[in-house]
């Protein structure tokens, strides 16, 4: 992960832009009533296996991250928003 953002430091501006190289950034993806987001297919999609890899590690030993998971899943309102909750 260190070797990507190293290829290009100077597009690392912020939390946002990190979210986004690594293609965890949502896209609003809202109309009339109804807010939602979808995937990001932008990014490195190396960096985002690689990210999922962790998730999914830390996920069962990681209080933490079993928390955030628990909350994202209980705020979620459909079948599809709980898939791309993590």
């Amino acid at each position: 992960m260190l070797i990507i953002v190293g290829d290009d430091p100077e597009r690392i501006r912020s939390e946002a832009a990190f979210a986004k190289l690594w293609s965890a950034r949502p896209i609003p993806a809202s109309s009339g009533t109804t807010t939602r987001h979808r995937l990001n297919r932008g990014g490195n999609r190396q960096a985002n296996a690689g990210l999922h890899r962790v998730v999914i590690v830390r996920l069962p030993c990681h209080p933490p991250t079993l928390a955030y998971m628990q909350r994202r899943l209980a705020e979620s309102r459909t079948k599809r928003e709980r898939s791309s909750a993590v």
